[in-house]
């Protein structure tokens, strides 16, 4: 990813961000992930949202959205945190990641301000989901990280309604903001994309470490549910020694219950040449990361009732059978444990509130405008 050059006539507007520094040449130094951009007047950051505007960064695009829809909380995908229950659901624009595989590039990518014509402050997204009847507001579509001070304040509105929180993100994040973020999360679905560095520079213009020095701090350092996404992507990062690695890697740095999810590519942004993952690697891959030692390994993007039903780790009963996003069959107690033997179930559950009709649907927020 390079530093964007738009000259001053650009006019940068936006709210105040956090987490930059002076530099001694002159430069602002964007603290925010480990990109690290150092910037010049009429500059904007590798992820396009955050610029310097005079002798101060600001986040061009605080309040604005590129629409919000209300998803069943498994499109996240998050299995062991209020299952079955409506999220409501938004994004911004840009990605500090430069994923050549990306599923969601129209909006990561996009330079077209004008797409982001739904403008909302926190209270009313707050509002909003309390109103459409959501447990938890998600920040997803593209990374919340490049927006975190939005993310934070519409958090702190939500939970003053009782309204938890989701971000959907890379983990590409450093330390002071890492802290300040997490401490507003209530559950956190983390892409780690790979297992090796070499897909990490090649193929996302980013390093590994950083992510799991993330995903270290949120299982072992905060209150925030946590789960695990890895894009399967044929030739790239789905051999069975790879595959294993992470997994080992999960159940030892991280412990046998948090949720990992393997899910199909489908061709798309600049590899199109690459074919779709077969269902047989995702079941290969649920395999490898069972025998590991993981508890709950699911599989996505595939019809799969297998790969996507909770059981209970100690008597292996089917707790919650899952038919796409969509739940026919739940057995899990008011506190969260299996009815058999009594074990509890990792995760974040309480009553049972099943969205109703499972499939997503836009909705907009309506208030006093943005910031």
């Amino acid at each position: 990813m390079k530093i964007e050059t738009w000259g001053e006539e650009a006019g940068f507007t936006g709210t105040p961000a956090r987490y930059w520094h002076r530099l001694e040449d002159g430069r602002i130094q964007c603290d925010l992930c480990p990109r690290d951009c150092k910037l010049h007047e009429g500059q904007r950051g590798a992820c396009f949202v955050r610029a310097r505007a005079g002798d101060a960064l600001v986040l061009t695009t605080y309040g604005r959205s590129s629409g919000f829809c209300v998803d069943p909380i498994e499109k996240k995908p998050l299995n062991h945190f209020l299952p079955g229950s409506g999220i409501l659901s938004f994004g911004t624009a840009g990605c500090n990641l430069a994923c050549k595989f990306c599923q969601n590039w129209d909006i990561s990518k996009t330079r077209d301000f004008d797409r982001l014509a739904d403008q909302a402050s926190p209270e009313a997204i707050a509002r909003t989901a309390q109103e459409l009847g959501c447990r938890s507001v998600a920040f997803t579509y593209n990374d919340p990280v490049i927006f975190a001070e939005y993310a934070m304040d519409v958090a702190d509105a939500c939970h003053e309604r009782g309204v938890r929180t989701v971000a959907v993100t890379a983990g590409y994040m450093n330390e002071e903001p890492r802290r300040d973020f997490y401490a507003k999360m209530d559950a956190a679905n983390v892409d780690l994309k790979a297992f090796t560095e070499a897909f990490y520079y090649k193929l996302t213009g980013a390093h590994l470490q950083p992510v799991l020095d993330t995903l270290r701090y949120i299982r072992h350092e905060t209150s925030t549910w946590l789960e695990i996404t890895t894009l399967l992507i044929p030739g790239k990062n789905d051999s069975p020694a790879e595959i294993a690695a992470l997994s080992e890697w999960v159940a030892r740095e991280l412990g046998p219950d948090v949720p990992l999810h393997f899910t199909a590519f489908h061709p798309d942004f600049k590899m199109t040449d690459i074919p779709a993952t077969p269902l047989a690697t995702l079941e290969n891959a649920r395999r490898l990361a069972r025998e590991a030692g993981l508890l709950h390994v699911y599989t996505g993007n595939v019809h799969d009732e297998t790969g996507g039903t909770t059981c209970c780790s100690h008597c292996e009963r089917p707790l919650i059978v899952r038919d796409w996003h969509d739940i026919r069959h739940y057995q899990v107690t008011g506190s969260g444990a299996c009815p058999h033997c009594g074990t509890k179930l990792a995760g974040h559950f309480g009553a049972f509130e099943k969205m109703s009709g499972m499939r997503r649907f836009p909705v907009k927020v309506r208030g006093e405008g943005a910031r």
